[in-house]
């Protein structure tokens, strides 16, 4: 299916594309007043696993909503929504774990505003399996009771209650998007990136359908590197010394990513944040601000370890995919399965572990990261999550 315009940055989604260009174009028979617009509707949750492109599709969409064309990915109105520039186009993206119930009553409030470009206030909410109690309630709320011209597009990994609540799952129009096939994210790869041929169907098999772990794995030498080793590990775990050891490393190369964006990132936003507040100014009155300012310091600082926890766990949940994709591939292999492997450039380790575990002890490991992936997401303590993964994983004694 040849695709143009803005939806042309979805891969490997014909359906959802389908669905989404008609609805647009319901949306300007509404805007325009010469037809129903019954394909279109107020609330839009897109699902799908990591990689699948819920934002991509969010932020297409709203492009789509905003442009006079439908779409056509070269307008002012498509650009600015593209760079995050739009007046009328409010993203959430949480900096930390959670969404608050402060960030949702401000944007809920914004985007009952008269839109300034006469068309659409388009609230598009990441990870919104994030949102706190009071955060989902207050949104709610909104979509119950919404502006004649208020769009809220949701993202989220699935429907499950856990994710998102009934409630506001039954008020939005469920929009399931698929992993992409690694030839879609490969032919992105080649095309828009300019990666050649092997590296970009190498890429695309080992991020297992990921478009944009696909490229970092096919430019950033660190992010092979980490993959390497966490590849690695599976083959080792024949001892318990080896198993902390394993969990340790784990948790150390996550905390190392945090560390880094802090390093990279802190510094600058404070040094920001007190130049706003008269720090560094002469004048009359500028001796006053940075006296009064610990209320918003200490903001930021909350802010900042809050991001922190967020890329180290998001860091661990990499690894853990990169391990789920590792036992699938010893699976297919004690299974004599003519399926191509996703890491098959680890071929010798896959095959060392497939001589010596079952069946049986593959499917249980599986759940054993499948319960290691909930116990993060729950708040339990990374090195004791990994722990208590690494100790499950040993292999059994021959």
């Amino acid at each position: 299916m040849e695709t143009t315009g803005v939806f042309a940055q979805l891969v490997g989604q014909d359906r959802a594309i389908e669905v989404l260009t008609a609805a647009s174009a319901a949306a300007k028979e509404l805007i325009d007043g010469s037809g129903s617009g019954t394909a279109m509707t107020h609330a839009w949750l897109f699902v799908g696993p990591p990689g699948s492109g819920r934002s991509v599709a969010a932020r297409a969409f709203a492009q789509a909503l905003q442009c006079r064309d439908g779409g056509c990915g070269h307008c002012q109105d498509c650009h600015t929504v593209k760079v995050g520039t739009h007046p009328d186009v409010h993203v959430v993206i949480p900096e930390g774990l959670s969404i608050s119930v402060r960030e949702i009553r401000e944007i809920v409030r914004v985007a009952a505003f008269h839109p300034a470009g006469g068309r659409w206030q388009i609230v598009i909410i990441e990870d919104a399996d994030r949102l706190t109690e009071g955060a989902a309630n207050a949104l709610l709320k909104a979509i119950e009771e919404p502006s004649a011209h208020t769009v809220f597009l949701l993202c989220a990994p699935t429907t499950h209650p856990d994710d998102v609540s009934v409630t506001i799952r039954s008020r939005c129009r469920v929009l399931p998007l698929r992993t992409p096939p690694a030839e879609a994210v490969a032919a992105v790869l080649i095309d828009r990136d300019g990666i050649d041929s092997e590296a970009a169907h190498w890429a695309a098999r080992a991020a297992q359908g990921h478009v944009g772990r696909a490229k970092r794995l096919a430019t950033d030498e660190v992010a092979k590197q980490r993959r390497a080793a966490v590849l690695a590990i599976p083959a080792k775990l024949v001892s318990m010394e080896a198993c902390l050891s394993a969990a340790d490393d784990l948790v150390g190369a996550a905390e190392a990513d945090a560390a880094a964006l802090a390093d990279e990132l802190d510094a600058p936003e404070r040094e920001s944040l007190m130049q706003s507040l008269g720090a560094g100014g002469t004048g009359k009155g500028t001796g006053a601000a940075p006296r009064g300012s610990a209320g918003a310091v200490k903001e930021l600082e909350r802010k900042q370890k809050a991001r922190a926890t967020r890329v180290q766990r998001d860091a661990l949940d990499r690894a853990l995919v990169d391990l789920t994709g590792f036992y699938r591939d010893v699976l297919l292999v004690h299974a004599g399965s003519d399926v191509p492997l996703s890491h098959a450039d680890h071929q010798q380790e896959i095959n060392q572990v497939a001589s010596a575990v079952t069946p049986e002890w593959l499917l249980k490991s599986l759940d054993a990261i499948v319960a290691a992936r909930q116990s993060l997401e729950t708040n339990v303590k990374p090195r004791i999550a990994l722990a208590a993964l690494t100790t499950g994983l040993r292999l059994p004694r021959q």
